[in-house]
């Protein structure tokens, strides 16, 4: 079994930054890609972005140039720097995990979520 606990969630105003963090923890060797996904009440879940264990990066076309992930495979952590938040952004980020490349997301194992909230 693998446990994700994310933090970093919060309220910020149009334009502010949030670094959100994921922390693994249990049966983790096996893991390879790690990504953030979000979904809004009756929307569709999507990969926000997500990282390989060697750094290999994707990120959705909606957040390209303001949302940076990294991952410290020491800490077995995963951060995801947020840059010029819109309102649009507002969601429950949750960490996921895989034991295969980046298509291979959604893995089976799940972070409880961490709320971000980007007032106008």
């Amino acid at each position: 079994q693998v446990q994700l606990v994310e933090s970093g969630g919060g309220l910020v105003q149009a334009g502010g930054s949030l670094r959100l963090s994921c922390a693994a923890s249990g049966s983790i060797f096996n893991i390879n890609a790690m990504g953030w996904f979000r979904q809004a009440v009756g929307t569709q879940r999507e990969l926000v972005a997500a990282i390989t264990s060697g750094g290999s990066t994707s990120y959705a076309d909606s957040v390209k140039g303001r949302f940076t992930i990294s991952r410290d495979n020491q800490k077995n952590t995963v951060y995801l720097q947020m840059n010029n938040l819109k309102p649009e952004d507002t969601d429950v980020y949750y960490c996921n995990a895989a034991p295969f490349g980046l298509r291979s997301l959604p893995g089976r194992y799940w972070g409880q979520g961490t709320q971000v909230t980007v007032s106008s």
